[in-house]
């Protein structure tokens, strides 16, 4: 251990670490809502407009629309703006598919698996045209659609009465 002052010391030990054992609980697990399940005939759509790996909030809208397939929605994603960079197979360092660090390709796969377990994902082409993506480096099953269509698609998921999920970032 490094050398500390008296005061490096005394800050270090005022409250003890760990305060809990690892595995001590420090939530609850009572689960206020029911677990719903679709009925039949409904849609869950998913509208991301945020950067891969620059807030948790794409990713976690992925998993969101996963369990929502899971639970027998219809469910949707569709990728507009800087979250079109989302979609992108291209992803790796210093080759495709190669992770730079523990988790890159966290939204790779989840997609991937949205898409095998039977969700649709749409992804702007304007989107990937502000940031100099091209279309043939989606993820495979992958829909390109047209800029216009992100307003239309939100009618059409709106019309089948769908649970919309909007993230935004800037």
């Amino acid at each position: 251990m490094a050398d500390l002052t008296e005061l490096e010391q005394a800050s270090l030990t005022e409250i003890p670490h760990p305060s809990l054992p690892e595995g001590s609980s420090l939530y609850g697990d009572t689960k206020v809502f029911p677990d719903y399940k679709a009925e039949n005939g409904e849609t869950y759509f998913t509208l991301v407009h945020g950067i891969a790996h620059e807030s948790s909030v794409s990713f976690v809208a992925i998993l969101q629309a996963t369990r929502a397939l899971r639970k027998g929605f219809e469910s949707a994603i569709y990728f507009y703006g800087p979250g079109s960079l989302n979609c992108l197979a291209t992803r790796g360092f210093p080759t495709t598919g190669n992770s730079a660090f523990p988790g890159e390709h966290n939204i790779n796969n989840s997609l991937k698996t949205f898409i095998a377990e039977g969700g649709k994902v749409f992804c702007c082409r304007f989107g990937l045209s502000l940031h100099g993506a091209r279309e043939e480096d989606l993820i495979e099953g992958v829909i390109p659609t047209h800029p216009l269509d992100v307003q239309d698609a939100l009618i059409h998921y709106a019309r089948k009465g769908a649970i919309i999920n909007s993230t935004y970032m800037f």
